[in-house]
């Protein structure tokens, strides 16, 4: 069974190994869209894979550092893309989260990466 919660949050960002020309090498902002996935058993006396309340506990601290930043400031996202700031919280959400199958980012409603360990 899979559980998953999504959160939203606004930030600026660029993408610095881009060409001068790139769009996406300019400073611009996004509302992005995470989406945690959990997998597991279903428990048989409360019903679910994990609680959402754990889930946001978790996540709380990693998205005070995100929300309404510029995230190329942030250690280990000076390149912000969707991969790299999947990559960058599932690390430490994998410890608070031992279940955590999947970690999606959406920079658009349409563009994203799905990221799911190594």
């Amino acid at each position: 069974m899979e559980t998953f919660k999504e959160v939203t949050f606004e930030a600026a960002h660029k993408l610095p190994n881009l060409t001068e020309n790139h769009p996406c090498g300019r400073l611009h902002g996004h509302s992005f869209r995470l989406r945690l996935t959990v997998a597991g058993g279903t428990d048989t006396k409360m019903g679910w894979v994990q609680d959402f309340a754990e889930i946001d506990k978790a996540l709380a601290p990693w998205l005070e550092k995100l929300d309404h930043r510029y995230l190329n400031d942030i250690d280990g996202l000076e390149n912000p893309t969707c991969e790299n700031i999947a990559r960058w919280l599932w690390g430490p959400l994998k410890k608070s989260l031992p279940l955590l199958s999947e970690i999606a980012v959406y920079e658009t409603p349409e563009c994203g990466s799905v990221y799911r360990g190594e």
